[in-house]
């Protein structure tokens, strides 16, 4: 886009009819969730036109979130949150690392269109007061889905354009008087939405920082679709690991991997061990550890004990993914939208239909025959029933100019390889798109914010005082 198709752009969205361009109007929170927060919504138009217009449809409305600074405020800092389909309750069970992270700040946290308290993609059926409150439930999946495919073009209105238009609404009427500082944070899915915000037009903030980038959309290898061969190559590489140790190499006696598919049959062998295994699904359970350091942590143990036929250790584990999980909270905004996840990631994120076309649910088995780990998500993207919208111009691009960023990565991130973050970090250093530096965490997953917090504080105090990125060890 054009500096000038930018500014006519803005003239042209201050200009139009309709909804007015104003901070958010904040008041004392109607709930109960996080006392001493304050709350507003804000009306979005409901679709945009190519040229970033707002176009014919219903207004949506957003849901914000405040957590005002303690004591006088430096400026202000915005949290995106990942999924797609999660809300910004992800983010509450992480305040105190969050005001550690940016003392003096208040923090905004919006709900993206389509998630928690903000308008739902089936509003009845994800209504707080619905059977399911937040979330589906019974035969709410049937008349959910069903009215989606009666109004696909309302259902095509929650893509990641139009939610990025709607970040730009946010921070842009909020602070076009505000003279402070202030600073836009993604993590996952919340990553890809800032950078398309960023394509869409310039984001008026004094820096970015990006949480485990998601991967390129329009690598093959890389997709959604590829997520269980992903995890199988991280978790053969924490195997490796364990074998390089001495004291861990001794614990098992031989290599890993030998013992993780000897396992593998022990448990494919015995119903009672099977049954045992959450979802009875061994590899979709070891791929589940990758992403909880402490629970990846107890993998030898683990597999030792599965070995010799015992359960503790595997109690003991799930006990430590349960806390995990506990410690992000359990708030009713906090189901995420499987309608959205499902709308954007096969509209955006999922390969399969363009490079295999016709994939069934027997080809995926037999593709994750040979692997250790693996990940349910391919399934879940085969034909779900859903709407997908057209990709626009934006897809798998990258903004040209970019506000100061840091990216944060991990080294064992399951989700995202390494190399691919690494990679879009150093195009856009190539394209010289603006000051971009990345902060390398070792031996983390994805998510540092919530698996490495002492590392995420560290870069997060270091950016908001200026100074150069420094990597981090697990």
């Amino acid at each position: 886009m054009t500096s000038l198709h930018r500014l006519t752009l803005i003239c042209a969205l201050l200009a139009s009819s309709g909804l007015r361009a104003a901070p958010l109007a904040f008041s004392s929170c109607t709930d109960a969730a996080m006392p001493g927060s304050l709350c507003a919504v804000k009306d979005v138009y409901g679709a945009y036109d190519e040229r970033g217009l707002p176009a014919a449809g219903e207004n949506l409305e957003l849901f914000v979130r405040k957590f005002p600074a303690e004591g006088k405020s430096r400026g202000t800092v915005w949290l995106v949150a990942g999924g797609p389909g999660e809300s910004g309750a992800a983010f509450y069970g992480l305040l105190p690392t969050l005001r550690r992270s940016f003392p003096g700040f208040d923090l905004l946290v919006p709900d993206h269109r389509g998630t928690g308290n903000s308008t739902r993609l089936c509003p009845a059926e994800e209504g707080e007061d619905s059977p399911g409150g937040r979330a589906l439930a019974g035969a709410e999946w049937a008349s959910c889905f069903a009215s989606l495919n009666q109004a696909t073009q309302r259902a095509r209105q929650f893509s990641i354009t139009n939610a990025a238009h709607d970040l730009q609404a946010l921070v842009r009427d909020e602070h076009y008087k505000d003279k402070r500082p202030v600073y836009v944070v993604g993590v996952s899915y919340g990553t890809q939405l800032i950078l398309r915000a960023m394509q869409v037009m310039p984001l008026p903030v004094e820096g970015v920082i990006l949480d485990s980038l998601v991967p390129p959309q329009n690598h093959p290898r890389q997709d959604l679709s590829q997520r269980s061969r992903l995890a199988d190559t991280v978790g053969r590489l924490v195997l490796r690991q364990c074998d390089e140790d001495q004291a861990c190499h001794a614990l098992l006696g031989e290599d890993a991997e030998l013992v993780l598919a000897r396992v593998r049959e022990k448990v494919r062998a015995d119903p009672a061990l099977l049954a045992a295994i959450p979802g009875k699904n061994l590899q979709y359970f070891m791929a589940s550890l990758l992403d909880v350091p402490a629970a990846r942590a107890r993998m030898p143990y683990l597999l030792r004990d599965l070995d010799q036929g015992n359960g503790t250790e595997l109690a003991a584990v799930r006990a430590i993914l349960r806390d995990a999980a506990a410690s992000l909270g359990d708030y009713p905004q906090s189901p995420p939208s499987v309608p959205l996840a499902s709308i954007i990631s096969n509209s955006e994120n999922n390969l399969q239909p363009f490079f295999r076309p016709g994939t069934r649910a027997s080809d995926i088995e037999r593709d994750e025959e040979h692997l250790l780990f693996a990940s349910p998500l391919p399934r879940l993207l085969l034909d779900n029933g859903l709407p997908t919208y057209k990709r626009d111009d934006y897809y798998a691009r990258l903004p040209g100019r970019v506000p100061r960023m840091l990216v944060l990565q991990g080294t064992l991130d399951a989700k995202t390889p390494y190399a691919a973050a690494a990679g879009q970090v150093a195009l856009l250093k190539y394209n010289n798109a603006g000051d971009v530096a990345l902060a390398t965490v070792r031996n983390a997953p994805h998510f540092i914010l919530w698996t490495a917090p002492a590392c995420f504080e560290q870069a997060s105090a270091r950016f908001i005082a200026g100074k150069p990125a420094r990597d981090c060890t697990l």
